[in-house]
């Protein structure tokens, strides 16, 4: 087992660990620790939200989250010799939960997917599902089923959501100015069009006293990627995946966490993956002067690995940039064309009785394929979205028969 450079606690907040991590990007946070290129290592990892999430048949925890925590990164680890414009080589050679069967964390065992309330935190459909909802997955080997969505099962692969280099003091200035002008063009909007810098539950390795208020004032949230990688939620980048992170600071300062069990394209309702706690083994290598050398000026370039589930029959749902409840068009807008597929995919899951909330939970946490399928048809973008056929315990396929609807019981909802 390769050395584990940063060692998690399962048992305690990611603030009580021997080394805690953080939850905010900033170059001054300090590196936990050092390695060199070359290097492999284990990095355990506390799922996301820190412990706030239950396995219980309640989405109360969910409606209630403290969203000022997330997410609880491991690192920062520094890279000896990596000098900006350098890149860093890091191949993934093993990822999974918590080593233990069952236990109270997620990832012991167990993941959680969940439906963001619209007033705390929202999601892609906000306005179709606007109440916490949450399906707790339970583990088995690869395998997921969930009580909260019975009739199905399926692989998972396994990946981190979150993967990110230290930004510059620059860098950071210029994405808390254009996300708050961003912010500024509809600031009373419910959810906020982004998340600005936020002093409460500032998380920032062993900094404290006006150097953690400084964090807190300036550090930019982990929610969105941006160019130094952070939360993309590529759910290929799995085992034997590489990839070629930037560097803009001395010593590259990488982190990485919110591991996931498993996630459809487009982690759909924010909380859309099946997160959990667990360990992700690496190898870390440098490319002195890689910025320049293969043009990378913004964003990672990322090698998927081979390790993934193979599915040989889909049935796919179609959307194209059409807001049918209004009949107006859109320009080649692909994320209201993939928003019309999700929708299309959950009026068709619906016939087989599933509600409205368990077909938008398993569209997030199953690992369906969602492709841009043509942006140059003016005005209509087209997107697919591609769902395992196999993963169902009944056929799901149209047939001159209609659907074998049932009893699917229902997610776990608020009280």
């Amino acid at each position: 087992m390769p050395d584990v450079v940063f060692s998690v606690d399962q048992a305690r907040s990611m603030r009580d660990q021997e080394v805690p991590g953080h939850n905010r990007w900033h170059p001054d946070i300090p590196p936990a620790v050092t390695v060199r290129p070359g290097a492999e290592v284990r990095v355990e990892s506390r799922e996301w939200m820190d412990g706030q999430v239950v396995d219980s048949d309640s989405a109360n925890d969910i409606r209630d989250l403290n969203l000022n925590v997330n997410h609880m990164l491991s690192g920062p680890i520094a890279v000896e010799g990596a000098e900006p414009g350098d890149l860093l080589i890091v191949d993934v050679l093993d990822i999974g939960p918590v080593p233990q069967e069952t236990g109270p964390v997620a990832g012991q065992g167990w993941g959680y997917t969940g439906i963001f309330a619209r007033d705390n935190g929202g999601g892609f459909l906000t306005d179709r599902f606007p109440d916490a909802c949450k399906a707790i997955w339970d583990f088995h080997g690869q395998m997921a089923t969930s009580r909260h969505i019975p009739g199905v099962t399926f692989t998972g692969i396994t990946h981190p959501g979150l993967f990110g280099t230290a930004p510059t003091a620059d860098m950071l200035g210029r994405w808390n100015a254009r996300e708050q002008a961003l912010i500024d063009t509809a600031p009373d909007r419910v959810p906020p069009l982004a998340m600005p810098p936020e002093p409460r539950d500032v998380l920032a390795g062993t900094l404290t006293g006006a150097d953690l208020d400084r964090v807190g004032r300036e550090g930019a949230r982990t929610v969105p990627p941006r160019e130094n990688g952070g939360n993309q939620d590529i759910k290929n980048f799995s085992r034997g995946s590489r990839v070629f992170m930037p560097v803009y600071v001395p010593g590259g300062l990488l982190s990485t966490g919110d591991l996931h069990f498993s996630q459809g394209d487009g982690e759909i309702t924010f909380c859309g993956a099946i997160e959990m706690g667990g360990f992700v083994d690496l190898h870390i290598d440098l490319i002195k002067g890689g910025m320049e050398k293969y043009g990378v000026t913004t964003n990672p370039i990322f090698m998927p690995g081979n390790v993934e589930p193979r599915y040989e029959e889909y049935i796919s749902f179609i959307g194209i940039s059409v807001d049918h409840e209004n009949d107006a068009n859109a320009y080649l807008d692909a994320t209201l064309a993939y928003r019309n597929a999700v929708l299309n995919g959950i009026e068709y899951l619906k016939t087989f009785g599933y509600t409205g909330e368990q077909a938008y939970l398993l569209l997030c946490a199953a690992p369906i394929e969602g492709r841009l399928s043509g942006v140059v048809d003016i005005p209509n973008a087209c997107c697919s979205l591609y769902l395992p056929t196999a993963i169902f315990d009944f056929d799901v396929r149209p047939t001159a028969d209609g659907p074998h609807r049932a009893d699917r019981g229902q997610c776990a909802v608020t009280t």
